[in-house]
């Protein structure tokens, strides 16, 4: 393994010497856990600020740490250009033709050269296409285009789903969601609204909150007609037409609806809705990059588009449970002007609300700009690390400089003078960094990227790039309602205008539904009751499964083993169905009452046999699922439980051996000072012998009755020389030990750290608790109508909430 490959330890580059601006052989490891307070990157356009963003996302995503990275310019889609081979086939497609023109040369050549060029930077990094093949095996990539169709769709505008409890029950992150996509949908109609002062935004603030406290969420078209109508009579103190009058809503009521039949708006309400969640994890629990692409957006639409993602992130955050460990990484590039020093546009409440809570959860944000000048540096005095590059102007040197100083109070930091001279002499790919973890400041030149670095990714290019993707989801999406389930029987069954007269001690329930012109088709409905318990395991808990069976008239009327839950609250069920509907006939045997209790042994038995509660067990940490969730949501949480065990491990070994490297540190410094001295004496001796012996040879050539004597003298340091040279060799040799002691002791700690592995394997064991029969009760068995609309083919389609398909 690498020197770089360590558990938690993100592979930037190396340490620069300040003294002479060129590279050591030491490299720059950064602790993954000191971003969970957060970085910010700084540099002007050439700087390499680009390429240590990406290397920063690698890292992450080599560690298993997922990544929803915002995009103003287009420049994170190159995370996507990723070529094990470094064939130049690879790269042909994204090499600039223009290029190869003004170079005099194919595009073909030009290919071959830039796959040269990223096999000999790989591999000066001892980096190579082996480590290129393992980042894109461990993480899933995806560029999103709100607003868009050249990537994957975000559904923005379909509807404002209600907030979780978590925010609901917080007054202060209710009130920013709400103020934050209030502000941010005025903006779309070109409304600088003040919160506090503007009619519009007080009112849709209203209607928001007053859907919201009733657990409702609101679609566009649910706005506007509130709008219109508002479900409350007062705002404030006053009447709701004194304080905005009807032909002034109507107005607004208009603008609205403009926006709603506007041409572009369906690319906003199509696709993934802001889930957070599912755009850091995929369904199978892989770590993500979610690359928000917003180049193609308009300022309005931008700012828009941020504050509801921010505020998405925040809900998605504060679901989440507390840790030390690094959870996930929120990167947003060209942050100036979402996070100014004046004025308050809907990005910044969220985003400065993350930069101070998201550190408890596990979440670091890491924000980039070539514009210092136009940061909120009270703001970022949250953050921990500081990477400064090469600066456009004086100004902006200026103004980072007093932003370091704050950064740095307080600790052993560097003179702004010092600061200065580093910083005025850094080179490209060159960076600063400030880690309020380590001090002092360092220098250090950023790695080779293993993505390729094409510059800007377009439109077009996106569209090359998600379209296998997108094409594999529509096919999924088509089959899935191909697919429907649907009771085998219903295709055969005739239907009828009138409902069939149910004989008495038959219970009756209709399944509900919003669906005009549905037609119901009679089933089983066994509503069981079922508790699973294990010692082992630690789980007890019950629920309610309700089952739905086809019933026919034959030797065996129930197949349970072919029934299907049914994923409605039987609470919600109805004794009536919709006015207007049409019904299949009921076959025989479910209009026997004495069936019916017979079917519900028969389903009790089913439940405890056959239908288990589903648990995952991760076999290296042993930690279980827990009811209910997921196997995508289980192996994120096993994964972070992976990463925290190893950190906790990590600083453990740190500890245990911190006084034993600080012992032989210490006496490191000690014998390289006594080989100083040693050295300073012998020179000394070898000075004074040479002077005796000189002065012995020059009175036996002219004489003088002291020659002997001196060249006694002479022999006599000699002597005394050769002493202190053996002396110099004892210094050498205890230091050379000390040296290898402290070498042994940091090679026996980093094997340790090395042989640490992180918990989160892929082979997940499957845990089925069943149910004792003592525990499975049915204290509900009926005929049950469950609604349908039927295609002009013929083809049933399931009309109820929470139906497959």
């Amino acid at each position: 393994m690498p020197d770089y490959e360590k558990l938690g330890a993100f592979y930037l580059g190396k340490v620069v010497d300040p003294a002479t601006n060129q590279p050591t052989s030491d490299l720059l490891l950064y602790d993954s856990t000191d971003l969970t307070t957060h970085a910010v990157i700084i540099g002007m356009t050439g700087s390499g600020k680009t390429g240590l963003g990406l290397d920063l996302i690698e890292e992450a995503l080599m560690d298993g740490v997922p990544v929803l990275a915002v995009d103003p310019k287009g420049d994170l889609g190159n995370l996507l250009l990723t070529f094990p081979e470094l064939a130049p086939a690879d790269f042909r497609p994204w090499v600039d033709d223009a290029e190869a023109t003004r170079a005099g040369i194919t595009p073909d050549e030009l290919a071959a050269q830039k796959a040269a060029l990223w096999q000999k930077g790989l591999a000066d990094w001892h980096q190579s296409g082996e480590r290129i093949r393992t980042l894109r095996e461990k993480a899933d990539f995806a560029v999103y285009t709100p607003g868009g169709s050249a990537g994957l769709p975000v559904s923005v505008l379909k509807g404002f789903d209600a907030p979780p409890p978590e925010i609901m029950d917080d007054s202060d992150a209710l009130r920013e969601r709400v103020q934050g996509t209030v502000t941010g949908l005025l903006g779309l109609l070109g409304i600088d609204a003040d919160p506090m002062r503007s009619r519009e935004h007080v009112l849709l603030s209203n209607l928001l909150s007053s859907a919201w406290a009733q657990g409702q969420s609101l679609d566009m078209a649910g706005l506007i007609a509130g709008i219109q109508t508002p479900p409350f009579q007062q705002i404030g103190v006053m009447p709701v037409d004194s304080f905005y009058p009807p032909k002034d809503r109507f107005e607004l009521a208009m603008s609205l609806n403009n926006l709603l039949a506007s041409p572009g708006f369906q690319a906003w309400t199509q696709g993934e809705s802001l889930d957070v969640g599912r755009f850091l994890f995929t369904p199978a629990g892989k770590p993500r990059v979610s690359i928000m692409s917003i180049a193609h957006l308009n300022d309005a639409e931008r700012m828009f588009f941020v504050a509801m993602l921010l505020n998405a992130t925040l809900s998605w955050m504060r679901t989440q449970s507390g840790t030390s460990s690094l959870r996930a990484m929120l990167y947003m590039d060209e942050i100036a002007g979402y996070f100014p020093p004046n004025g308050n546009p809907p990005s910044k409440p969220p985003m400065l609300t993350l930069l101070k809570q998201a550190r408890a959860f596990g979440l670091g944000v890491v924000l980039s700009t070539q514009n210092p000048v136009d940061l909120d540096y009270k703001g970022l005095s949250n953050a921990g690390t500081w990477m400064i590059g090469r600066l456009q102007t004086e100004n902006d040197k200026a103004r980072v400089l007093e932003a370091l100083q704050g950064a740095t109070a307080g600790q052993d930091a560097l003179t702004r003078d010092q600061l200065d001279a580093m910083l005025s002499g850094l080179g490209k790919r060159v960076f600063l960094m400030h880690n309020v973890h380590e001090s002092p400041p360092v220098l250090f030149t950023t790695r080779w990227t293993m993505s390729y670095l094409a510059g800007p990714i377009t439109g077009s290019q996106i569209r090359r790039l998600m379209q296998g993707r997108k094409a594999a989801e529509g096919r999924q999406q088509t089959a899935e309602g191909q697919n429907t389930p649907a009771p085998s029987v219903l295709g055969s069954l005739p239907s009828a205008p009138a409902k069939p007269v149910i004989p008495p001690g038959i219970t009756e329930v209709f399944v509900p539904t919003t669906a005009p012109d549905v037609q119901y088709h009679a089933q089983l409905l066994a509503v069981t009751q079922v508790r699973y318990a294990s010692t082992k395991y630690r789980v007890d808990v019950a629920g309610v499964l309700p089952l739905v069976a086809d019933v026919t008239d034959g030797p065996i009327p129930v197949t349970w083993d072919e029934a299907t839950e049914l994923r409605v609250d039987p609470n919600a069920l109805e004794k009536a169905g919709t006015p207007g509907a049409t019904f299949s006939e009921v076959p025989a045997a479910l209009l026997n009452a004495k069936n019916h209790a017979k079917w519900a042994k028969e389903a009790a038995k089913f439940v405890a046999a056959s239908k288990p509660l589903t648990l995952w067990q991760e076999p290296g940490s042993g930690v279980i699922s827990t009811p209910g969730e997921t196997e995508g949501n289980f192996r994120a949480r096993a994964s972070l439980a992976g990463r925290e065990a190893r950190d906790a491990a990590v600083q453990k070994l740190r500890a245990k051996y911190a006084s034993k490297v600080a012992t032989l540190q210490d006496r490191l410094e000690r014998a390289q000072l006594k080989v100083q001295q040693q050295q300073a004496q012998a020179q000394q001796a070898q000075l004074q012998t040479a002077m005796s012996v000189g002065a012995g040879v020059l009175g036996a050539l002219f004489g003088g009755g002291r020659k002997t004597t001196a060249i006694r003298s002479g022999m006599s340091g000699v002597g005394r020389s050769m002493r202190e040279g053996q002396d110099v060799q004892a210094a050498q040799t205890d230091l050379n030990q000390v040296a290898q002691q402290l070498q042994d002791l940091q090679a026996q700690v980093q094997a340790e750290v090395d042989a640490l592995t992180v918990t989160g394997s892929s082979d997940l064991v499957q845990l089925d608790v069943k149910a004792k029969s003592t525990d499975v009760t049915v204290p509900l068995v009926a005929l049950a109508w469950l609604p349908y609309t039927r295609a002009a083919n013929g083809m049933l389609t399931p009309a109820w909430e929470g139906a497959e398909g």
